[in-house]
């Protein structure tokens, strides 16, 4: 277990680092990155706990999650009317994607949180970021793409690594 925890960390720096160079501190970066690791296990407890103790049923845990963000982000949206519509005009395939397959995703994380332990689940919820990293390396040409793969490896290995320690 510790073996994964220290790749995860150790992905986590490299990957965050200007040039692997370990040496820049903890940047912005870094600190929004384990704030965000933060909030995103606290919400996969409570999901856990919605679905397995209180026995909330995924669909109707997905749809209050999505009546929620839905009811938050709805003044947004509307005070920014324009760009709203000129974005769903040009990306609607890519936006009805986002939109069956999120809460899709969602539901499927749900579902396996009612029978799984968290532990199993919460790092595999989490492969997206490293598909992200790979993709942004190679398709979107970001540069230093072996310093990114190399940790998004790591990341791969230490997750692997928690779920079977």
């Amino acid at each position: 277990m510790f073996i994964g925890i220290a790749l995860i960390t150790a992905g986590v720096f490299v990957l965050t680092s200007e040039s692997g160079s370990l040496s820049t501190g903890l940047g912005a970066g870094v600190v929004f990155g384990l704030l965000t690791g933060v909030f995103i296990a606290a919400y996969t407890i409570w999901d856990k706990q919605a679905v397995s103790a209180l026995l909330i049923p995924p669909l109707l845990q997905s749809w209050a999650t999505i009546l929620v963000t839905t009811l938050l982000l709805t003044p947004i949206a509307m005070s920014r009317r324009k760009e709203a519509r000129a974005l769903w005009l040009v990306h609607k395939p890519e936006v009805l994607g986002v939109a069956v397959l999120s809460p899709l995703s969602y539901i499927l994380v749900l579902m396996a949180l009612v029978f799984t332990p968290v532990s199993y689940v919460a790092p595999a919820r989490e492969i997206s970021i490293l598909i992200g990293a790979a993709m942004g390396a190679r398709l979107l040409s970001e540069g230093d793409s072996t310093r990114r793969l190399i940790a998004a490896s790591a990341m791969v290995v230490g997750i692997i690594a928690l779920a079977l320690g």
